[in-house]
């Protein structure tokens, strides 16, 4: 099985699959790949924009990276555009995201631009769109901790949750 966590920058992908590689439960006998990790590691960056500061990933490299892979649980904010037979996108309350991103040390002009996509659906838009909503499972953690964060991905990974896309909403925040 592959499966896909995604969201925007600040959501907790990272941490949360941290925690679950670590806890044992079935994600524990899947390799877990940290797609942004592998992108510096093998050299798979093709430029640098410098208006958001942030490096151009070559997807078909990753890709490539990832081919033939079974039983890889792999996370990054652009999880979604790889091969997954489940996919697991994050939403964060865009105030709440926007206050995360800005304290790691995000430029206020890059954590307002993420807010803005995460009120906007602009990853999982794109996740519905290329896997279809049967394999989507959209999971709010503004509120979640990262154990209820990595409580619900573990729930996806052991088919104890079902699919479901399309039931958080942030629009308020536009």
């Amino acid at each position: 099985m592959r499966v896909a966590v995604t969201g925007t920058p600040g959501t907790g992908k990272t941490t949360a699959v941290e925690r679950l590689a670590d806890a044992g439960g079935p994600v524990s006998e899947m390799a877990v790949e940290h797609l942004n990790d592998v992108i510096r590691e093998e050299d798979f960056v093709v430029e640098h924009d410098e208006e958001r500061d942030s490096a151009v990933a070559d997807i078909e490299a990753v890709a490539d990276y990832l081919d033939g892979r079974d039983d890889v649980l792999f996370e990054s904010h652009l999880a979604h555009h790889f091969d997954a037979d489940r996919v697991v996108v994050l939403r964060c309350h865009p105030e709440e995201l926007d206050r995360r991103l800005t304290d790691r040390g995000e430029p206020a002009a890059k954590a307002e631009e993420n807010a803005e996509s995460e009120a906007l659906d602009v990853i999982l838009s794109e996740a519905v769109e290329r896997h279809g909503a049967e394999r989507v499972y959209e999971v709010d953690a503004t509120d979640l901790d990262p154990d209820g964060v990595a409580a619900a991905i573990e729930a996806v990974v052991a088919g104890e949750r079902e699919p479901q896309a399309g039931t958080v909403s942030f629009l308020d925040y536009l």
